[in-house]
């Protein structure tokens, strides 16, 4: 493999990586998010 290939494949695995990682921290603030944001139904009364 020559170098020109092996710098461009560190840097596409270095660029995925980065993608992964935010897609993941995202979705943990969306989970946050609707954990906290979410109201709680209160019982309806009986009628």
């Amino acid at each position: 493999m020559t170098d020109v290939v092996r710098n461009a494949l560190e840097i596409m695995g270095k660029g995925m990586l980065s993608i992964f990682i935010v897609i993941f921290i995202l979705s943990l603030i969306v989970i946050l998010l609707t954990k906290v944001t979410t109201t709680k139904n209160e019982p309806e009364s009986e009628e």
